[in-house]
C-alpha cells in the first residue's frame, strides 16, 4: 500500500525517506504509525504471518489491568501476546534479583522487518510496564540476536544499560524489585492512555518509584560514592541533575539518604565489631575520623565511643531513630 496518506498526516516529506541524516519527532512517529496501523488494520505492521487487527495491543493492556502486581501483569501480557501470534514467543523470568523479559523468534522474520519488529515489541512492553506502575524502570542490560546495525547509537535513546548484539536472544533485563510494585491504573486511565498509546513506545518514563531504595542499596554497596553525587548518579545511569530532581519528586534528598545509610552502617560496625573508630569512619564513607565523630554525635547525641560503651545500645538507637 502507498504510504503517501500516512506521510502527509505526519507531515513527513517523501523525498526524505532515504536520507539517513533526517530525523522525525516523537509526535510524527506517533501520527505516521497510527495512520499506517489503521490503513493496514494491523498493529504489527506486517511483521507476523497473520495480522494483529486494530485494538489488539489495547486488548492486551486491558487483560493485564486487573493484575495485583507488575510481575503478574507482564506474565499475563506475555501469555496473551503468545496467543495472538506464533512467530515470536515472549516470556518473563526472574532470578537472583534480576528480571528478564525475553523475545524468542519461533519463525524467521523478514530480514527487512526483523529489527523493527523485536525492538518495537520489547519497547512497547517496557512502555506499558512503566505506565502500569507509573514509574520509570531502568534497564541494566538489553540483548539482541542480530548484528550491531549502523545506527547502533540510537539504542542509547530507547534503552538504558549495557547493549549486547549477536546475543543468543532478544531481552530486556532490570531489577526484579519492580515486579512487586502494585499497579496504579484503572479503566478510565486506560481509556485515556489508548488515545495516544504509541507515545509509550517512544517517550521514556521519568519517575522512578524504586529510586530511593536503589540509591540506598548503591550507597550500602559502595560507601565511597557517598562523597560524590556524580559517581553515584553514573552507577544509576542518571545525570546528577536528574538524580536530585527525581529524589525531590519522591520527597527525599541525597544528603538525607547518605546520612541514613552511613548511620545504619556505623551502628552495625560499632555493635558487632571491635574495629577502631578510624577504620569504621573510612568504611562508612568519611574522609577522616573527626568528621565521622562529629556527624555521629549529631545523629545519636553521643560519640561513637560513648555509644559502643553504652549498656543499652539497642534502646539508644531505637529512641534516636524514632525522632
Amino acid at each position: 500500500m502507498s504510504p503517501s496518506e500516512a506521510l502527509e498526516k505526519a507531515q513527513i516529506e517523501p523525498e526524505n525517506l532515504n536520507n539517513n541524516t533526517v530525523r522525525i519527532t516523537a509526535g510524527q512517529f506517533e501520527l505516521f504509525s497510527n495512520a499506517a496501523m489503521q490503513e493496514l488494520d494491523d498493529e504489527a505492521l506486517g511483521w507476523f504471518t497473520r495480522r494483529l487487527p486494530w485494538g489488539s495491543y489495547g486488548m492486551l493492556a486491558r487483560a493485564s489491568l486487573t493484575s495485583p502486581t507488575l510481575g503478574v501483569a507482564l506474565k499475563r501480557w506475555c501469555r496473551h501476546h503468545n496467543l495472538l501470534t506464533d512467530d515470536i514467543h515472549l516470556s518473563l523470568h526472574d532470578s537472583q534479583g534480576m528480571a528478564c523479559l525475553t523475545l524468542e523468534e519461533r519463525r524467521p522474520l523478514a530480514e527487512a522487518q526483523r529489527e523493527f519488529c523485536v525492538v518495537s515489541v520489547l519497547r512497547n512492553a517496557l512502555g506499558l510496564a512503566c505506565w502500569l506502575i507509573d514509574s520509570r524502570i531502568p534497564l541494566t542490560a538489553t540483548t539482541w540476536a542480530f548484528a550491531s546495525p549502523s545506527h547502533h547509537d540510537s539504542y542509547r535513546v530507547l534503552f538504558e544499560g549495557r547493549t549486547q548484539f549477536n546475543a543468543p536472544n532478544h531481552s530486556l533485563q532490570f531489577d526484579a524489585g519492580y515486579l512487586q510494585l502494585l499497579l496504579r491504573r484503572d479503566e478510565a486511565a486506560l481509556q485515556r492512555m489508548l488515545e495516544r498509546a504509541l507515545l509509550l513506545t517512544v517517550r521514556p518514563y521519568r519517575r522512578d518509584r524504586l529510586l530511593v531504595e536503589r540509591v540506598r542499596q548503591a550507597l550500602i554497596e559502595n560507601p565511597e560514592d557517598c562523597h560524590n553525587a556524580e559517581a553515584l548518579a553514573s552507577r544509576l545511569n542518571l545525570s546528577p541533575r536528574s538524580l536530585h530532581r527525581q529524589l525531590k519528586e519522591e520527597n527525599a534528598s541525597l544528603q538525607h539518604l547518605k546520612d541514613s545509610v552511613r548511620r545504619d552502617l556505623a551502628l552495625t560496625q560499632l555493635q558487632r565489631t571491635p574495629r577502631p573508630i578510624k577504620q569504621i569512619a573510612q568504611a562508612v564513607g568519611f574522609r577522616n575520623d573527626k568528621s565521622f565523630i562529629r556527624a555521629f554525635k549529631g545523629w545519636m547525641g553521643v560519640t561513637p565511643e560513648e555509644f559502643r560503651n553504652a549498656p543499652n545500645q539497642d534502646r539508644l538507637a531505637a529512641n534516636r531513630a524514632s525522632r
